[in-house]
C-alpha cells in the first residue's frame, strides 16, 4: 500500500463515519482514564438494559422507572476537548522501517489519525515537536486540509540533532489540562526502563496513546538474494556482515518485546493505550482494531457489528 493509499483512508476517517461514531470512538480511549471523563450531560447517544460490568453511575432512573428495570443512559460531552500531539523528531527517527518508510513518517501518519478524528469532533488541538535542540510548539488553527499542511511544514526539516524524549515526556506532564488526551509518537528504541516511571506519571493524570514506531532489526540476516545494505541510524557507517546473526537478531527482537509489553502493561494499568507498528499500513489497521475493540467492549457488540470502522479497516 502506497503512502498516498494510506493517507486517503486516514481522511475517510473523519469523513466517512459519522459524527456520533466519531465521539464515541476517542470517547473511549479517554473514558477507560481514571479521570471519570467518560460521559456527559449532553444529547442521548446509548440507551440500554443495565448489564454486569456496567457503571452504576450511568443508570437514568426516570428512564429505569419508566421501564421497570434499570437503565443505563450515555450522554455526550457538551464541550470540546483538547488533544496534545508529541512527535519526537530527533534524527534517530529517520531510521528505515521493513516497509521501507522512515520512522517520522509512519508517526507522523499516526498523527494524522488522531487529527482526522478530534477535528471532526471540534477539538482543539496542540502539535508539539522535540529533539535535543528545543521544544516547539507550532500553531495550528483550522481543518484537516491546513493541519496536513502545518504537519508537513514542519517535517521538512535537516534532521540533525539528535532526540530528547525526556524533554518531550516532561512536557507532556506539564500539561496542565488534566483531562486532555496526550498522544506521543516516537520509535522503539526510545524508551528505556528508566522512562517507565514518567510514562506511568503522565498515565495517571491524563489519558494517553503511546506510538511506537518498529524499525529494521540491524542484525538480521538478509536474503541471498537481497542487496539491500543497512547502515547505522545516526551516521553513515554500515553494520558490518559479521555482526549480522540469526543469534544478535533473536537478541535484538526479545529485548524490543520485552520493552513493548513492558510499556503496554504500564500504560494499560492507568486505563491508556499504546499502538506498536512496523508501516503506515499497520499502524492505520491497528489504530482502527483498538478503537473498534474498545466499541465493542462499551455497546457490548461484536467486531462484527461495528461496520463503518471495519470497512475502513480493511480496505484497500
Amino acid at each position: 500500500m502506497s503512502s498516498d493509499s494510506v493517507r486517503r483512508k486516514i481522511e475517510a476517517l473523519g469523513t466517512q463515519l459519522n459524527l456520533p461514531t466519531v465521539r464515541k470512538a476517542l470517547g473511549v480511549l479517554e473514558g477507560e482514564h481514571a479521570s471519570g471523563r467518560r460521559g456527559g450531560a449532553g444529547d442521548v447517544m446509548d440507551v440500554h438494559a443495565y448489564e454486569p460490568g456496567d457503571e452504576s453511575r450511568l443508570i437514568d432512573w426516570k428512564t429505569s422507572a419508566r421501564q421497570g428495570r434499570p437503565m443505563v443512559v450515555e450522554r455526550e460531552r457538551l464541550s470540546t476537548s483538547r488533544v496534545w500531539l508529541l512527535m519526537d523528531v530527533g534524527r534517530e527517527m529517520t531510521g528505515a522501517c521493513p516497509s521501507g518508510e522512515r520512522a517520522w513518517q509512519v508517526a507522523a501518519n499516526a498523527l494524522r489519525m488522531f487529527a482526522a478524528l478530534s477535528l471532526r469532533r471540534a477539538d482543539d488541538i496542540s502539535l508539539v515537536f522535540g529533539d535535543e535542540s528545543s521544544i516547539t510548539r507550532v500553531p495550528f488553527n483550522g481543518g484537516f486540509a491546513q493541519f496536513e499542511r502545518t504537519l508537513d511544514k514542519a517535517l521538512e526539516r535537516d534532521w540533525d540533532h539528535r532526540r530528547n524524549i525526556d524533554a518531550l515526556l516532561e512536557y507532556a506532564r506539564r500539561v496542565k489540562d488534566r483531562d486532555a488526551l496526550i498522544v506521543l509518537a516516537t520509535d522503539e528504541h526510545a524508551l528505556e526502563e528508566r522512562h517507565i516511571e514518567a510514562i506511568r506519571r503522565i498515565a495517571r493524570t491524563h489519558p494517553m496513546v503511546l506510538i511506537d514506531v518498529g524499525t529494521l532489526n540491524p542484525f538480521t540476516v538478509p536474503a541471498k538474494d537481497e542487496r539491500r545494505s543497512i547502515t547505522d541510524g545516526v551516521g553513515p557507517r554500515r553494520v558490518p556482515a559479521f555482526l549480522r546473526s540469526t543469534t544478535a537478531a533473536a537478541q535484538v527482537d526479545a529485548h524490543r518485546a520485552y520493552m513493548a509489553a513492558a510499556l503496554e502493561q504500564e500504560l494499560a494499568k492507568a486505563g491508556s493505550h499504546m499502538i506498536h507498528a512496523s508501516s503506515s499500513e499497520d499502524m492505520f489497521r491497528r489504530f482502527v482494531r483498538l478503537v473498534s475493540a474498545a466499541l465493542a467492549r462499551t455497546t457490548r457488540n461484536r467486531l462484527g457489528q461495528l461496520p463503518e470502522l471495519n470497512g475502513l479497516a480493511g480496505a484497500q
